[in-house]
């Protein structure tokens, strides 16, 4: 028998929805409130705030880390999008239950209070990065910032700055035939160096945490490389925030691992469906659209036919 080789996926903001931690164990929930002096609310309302949204999918991740790992599976590759580096990290040993609750509980409110108003981000599908880079570069200015940020795949990128200049960028790229030009529902500039001074503030804390060496390979965000040297992972935790995500590279770099399963974490299906345009030599488990139990029978039951 061959043990399954894993490739665990966790994403980040966006797939929240109220009632979502209906299964998380309480007692956790109960010691996170406690570790972040945040109530959460698993509300519609409650998740109108990024602080509650990040909290509240770092704990749904988290949670269902611990039930596939008292299961006894164990991830070979991890790789987090933006909020999800932590679950990852996590996941491969890096940080600890505590810890990982703080540090995000303060990239959330220091997200929050960089840009209060103003500033956001909007995704562009349809052209090629390099395309957007060249309407990004129309646009930008020091008054009026914009930058090219997250590479989700090859023809969808988002796009990060001052409202005004990324509404510009959108009418562009609808001109030069983009499927969708859209704003998102996220009201900072993640993913871009107007966010350097909440990343000085997380590296100054990240520096006072224990981390450890990764027990599994773990894909970076800022650069899209396959990592496994502490030093790395604790630049990504610290910097993310002003770096693009580079999730096409991220993938295309673990399906040279030739993993047997990609499973993904809560809340979302989004990665298991780019996944899937990608290849078909993989199972696939979605969390969110099946129990642990039904994902721990999957695994038992391909590990022996493989």
């Amino acid at each position: 028998m061959i043990i399954l080789r894993n490739l665990w996926l966790f994403p980040g903001q966006g797939g929240q929805n109220p009632g979502m931690l209906d299964k998380v164990d309480p007692q956790l929930k109960e010691q996170v409130e406690k570790w972040t002096n945040v109530k959460l609310l698993d509300t519609a309302e409650g998740y109108q705030d990024s602080v509650q949204i990040q909290l509240s999918i770092l704990l749904l991740q988290i949670d269902q880390v611990d039930q596939l790992k008292k299961l006894g599976w164990q991830p070979t590759l991890v790789a987090g999008h933006s909020l999800g580096i932590f679950a990852a990290a996590y996941a491969a040993g890096v940080i600890n239950k505590e810890d990982v609750f703080k540090l995000v509980a303060l990239r959330a409110k220091l997200m929050r209070e960089c840009y209060p108003k103003g500033y956001g981000m909007g995704v562009v599908v349809g052209l090629s990065r390099s395309e957007v880079e060249k309407l990004v570069a129309q646009i930008h200015s020091d008054t009026n910032p914009v930058y090219i940020s997250n590479q989700n795949s090859e023809l969808q990128n988002t796009i990060s700055g001052k409202l005004s200049a990324i509404k510009q960028v959108l009418e562009l790229a609808e001109e030069n035939g983009a499927s969708k030009a859209k704003l998102l529902h996220v009201p900072n500039p993640s993913h871009s160096p107007l966010m350097q001074k909440a990343a000085d503030q997380l590296n100054a804390f990240i520096t006072q945490l224990a981390l450890h060496k990764p027990s599994c390979i773990y894909l970076a965000n800022y650069n899209g490389h396959a990592v496994k040297n502490l030093q790395d992972i604790t630049y990504d935790l610290g910097n993310n925030v002003i770096h693009p995500v580079l999730w096409e590279t991220m993938m295309q770099v673990a399906l040279e691992y030739q993993p047997d399963v990609s499973s993904e974490f809560s809340p979302g299906t989004a990665f298991t469906k780019l996944l899937k345009a990608k290849t078909d030599q993989l199972h696939m488990v979605t969390l969110s659209a099946m129990s642990i139990d039904d994902a721990d029978y999957l695994f038992n039951k391909w590990e022996k036919k493989e």
